[in-house]
This record gives C-alpha cells, structure tokens and sequence, in this order.
C-alpha cells in the first residue's frame, strides 16, 4: 500500500502534466513537508527535492541528514547526498540533466521556444533559484504554487482529523479562561498570554500556531496586538486569539497543523466607558454567524466575505473592519483560500479556513470572534464549538 506521501506525489506529477511543466524543485517548507514528510528549517545548505512529471523523485541535501531522508515513507525516492567540502551545484546539475533529459524524447513539456518549463518553489531563496539558472541555463522558470497550491487547498481526511483535534484543543482551553471569570482582574495582557500557551501544551498541544494574542480595554482595537504589561480590568473587553499546533498521524512523516479560534470576552459587567460594546459584540457574531451560514461548495470565496461585512456595514460600523473575513489554514496558518471581497475562487469540499469578523474602535475597545470551518459535499462544519458570547465566571452561555 503506498504511504499518503506518495499519493501526494503522485498527484503532483498528474499536475505538472496538466500545466505542461517538467519538473517541480522545492525546499526546505510546506512543500516539501507536504509531499515527503521531511519537515526541516531552511538554510545556507542546499537541500533540494526534485519531481518530475516522469520517473522518480530525487532528493539533493547535504550527508548530515541522510538517516533521516532514508527512513522516509517514499520507496521511489532517490536520495543525492554531497559533503561540506564538495560543490553541490555539481550534483545539482547532474540531477537537472538526466530529469530534463525527457523533454528531448517529447515525454515531458516544455515551453513554447521549446525550452522545459521548471516550477520553484514560490519561496526559495533567490541564491538556489540563481544556481538552477546557472544549472540549467535553457529552462524557462516559474513557480511551484501552479501544481502545489491546488494539492494543499483541498485536505485529506489524515489533515482533517488534525485540525478537528486542535480545534478540541483550542475550546477546552478558551472554556478554562472563561470559567475564571473576575480571577483575571489583575493578570498583565502577557501572564495571561503565556497561561494560555501552558493549557494548550497541557491539553495535547505542539508549539503555538502564533503569537497569541491577549488585547485588553481600548488594545482590543489593534487587530494584531502585542500582549504587553497592561492588567486586565474588572469590566474589560479582552480579544483572545491563540492555537496550538498538532501532529498528523502520517505513519513516518511530519505534518503539523495549527488550532486558530479567537474570542472575546468581559471579566463581569462590561464597564461604562464600554456602552456600546453588547451592541458591537452581537453585531459581529452575527457578522459571523451569517458568514458561516454562507459556505457551501460552489460559492465564492468573496461572497463569504460579503456575507459577513454586509452585516457590520448595516449596522454602521463597516469602516470599523478592517481586515478580510478569513484565511486558509493548513501546514500554515495564513495560506489559500482567502475569504477576502471579490475573490471569485469557488469553495470546494475539503477546503479549510477560518471566519472571523471584527469591529474595531481606535480608543475604546475591539471584537473579534473566529472559529475555523471546512466545507463538506454539502455545507459547512465548524472546527470550533466553544461558546462565542461574552460572558465569563458562572454566566458562560454559548
């Protein structure tokens, strides 16, 4: 039976096939850790995967990690190997040759001059996309995201099992801030960030997906807020927006994929100088109820985004939202789809990304609430169930 990783690059030779490229080379990233597992920081090292739309994957890296390439689930992969003292341009250049060599017989593509079409990872670093210039000087150069980015947007069942548990994860920690309700009155925006960070890693999670993001009082209106030394105020909106990583069951590879839900609540009574905050709140979970409501295969990402801003701008505050309604979520935490206007991408089944609306007034007080969703053959299911109301201590309602 072959491993998930070698469906994957299965897939991503059907691809290059259909897009008319030759080859695909990739480093260190999501990519590469898509396709084979092998998950590794990138470096001043070249370590290059190369699959081409016929024959076997090649991997080049550096010897240091040849246990570890060697173990990977991928019976087709050939492993490259050179040392600190070798040049590996050398080996990079035989490898380009003999893959490059199918075009000549008319097996592989090639562009329209007749030269083949190579795809590069979209974010390789601009010194390894000059070597494969330099190595393969006939070859017209384009990026990896044509074949890679409609293979990553769709999950599989092994991604979606993943993202459900860090989903779990996330509500059992927001329902643990919750229930302290007026215990927080006193803690710094930043103790409570990393209490938060310690009930992910103590529920089952990895590394934060991000920086998590505890925005009390009036820094409840910058959406992407440092959590700093302001203490938290008997009567304060407080935005809170955190995941934790998680690890796919990939029999011997690596896939980590990340819990992202934001919610934003008061320690007791919203405060005076927050008269308008219950309205704002309701406003914006409609916002996203209405969003959420609006997803089904078939439908635009913009129309989602529509959905949403149509109601915020209905009750007066559209100038007050400023960002988009949601991003993908996979082995990042910010990749297609976007749910941004006027984006005329269709949802399809599999397709997985996070609905969070927010109203934010400058010197007063922010209200975000996300939750992460993946479209189904026929409508939507939410990844987060914790309750999205304000309340905090003993009137936790949904």
């Amino acid at each position: 039976m072959r491993s998930p990783f070698e469906h994957r690059i299965a897939a991503c030779q059907r691809r290059l096939e259909r897009v008319d490229a030759a080859l695909a080379v990739l480093v260190p990233g999501p990519n590469l850790t898509y396709l084979t597992g092998f998950e590794e920081s990138p470096s001043e090292r070249h370590l290059l995967l190369f699959v081409p739309q016929i024959g076997d994957p090649v991997v080049v890296a550096p010897s240091m990690y040849d246990a570890q390439l060697r173990t990977l689930p991928i019976e087709t992969l050939a492993v490259r190997l050179w040392d600190d003292d070798d040049d590996p341009l050398e080996e990079i250049e035989a490898v380009l040759a003999e893959l490059l060599a199918t075009v000549d017989d008319g097996r592989s593509s090639s562009g329209d001059d007749g030269s083949p079409t190579v795809l590069v990872d979209d974010r390789m670093w601009a010194t390894f996309t000059q070597d494969l210039r330099e190595c393969a000087p006939a070859a017209t150069f384009d990026l990896a995201s044509r074949v890679l980015e409609q293979l990553r947007i769709r999950k599989d069942d092994v991604e979606l099992e993943a993202l459900r548990r860090a989903g779990t994860i996330a509500d059992r920690v927001s329902l643990e801030i919750r229930s302290r309700g007026t215990e927080l009155v006193g803690t710094t925006e930043a103790e409570l960030a990393d209490e938060i960070e310690r009930l992910l890693a103590e529920h089952g999670g990895g590394d934060p997906a991000f920086e998590t993001i505890v925005a009390s009082g009036p820094n409840g209106a910058r959406p992407h807020h440092h959590s700093g030394d302001r203490e938290i105020e008997r009567g304060d909106p407080i935005v809170l927006d955190f995941g934790a990583f998680v690890e796919a069951d990939l029999e011997d590879g690596t896939g980590r994929y990340p819990g992202d839900q934001t919610r934003t609540i008061v320690v007791g009574e919203p405060a005076a100088e927050y008269e308008r905050y219950e309205q704002v709140h309701e406003t914006v979970r409609e916002a996203q109820r209405a969003a959420v409501d609006a997803v089904e295969p078939g439908v635009t990402a913009g129309s989602i985004d529509r959905a949403a801003r149509d109601v915020i701008e209905e009750a007066g505050y559209g100038d007050a939202f400023v960002h988009r309604t949601g991003h993908g979520v996979g082995l990042e935490v910010h990749e297609p789809p976007y749910i941004v206007a006027d984006d005329e991408r269709e949802l399809e089944p599999g397709m997985v990304f996070s609905v969070e609306p927010g109203i934010y007034l400058e010197g007063e007080f922010g209200v975000r609430i996300e939750d992460l969703v993946v479209v189904t053959e026929d409508g939507v299911e939410r990844l987060n169930d914790s309750p999205r109301g304000w309340e905090t201590g003993d009137d936790v309602r949904s």
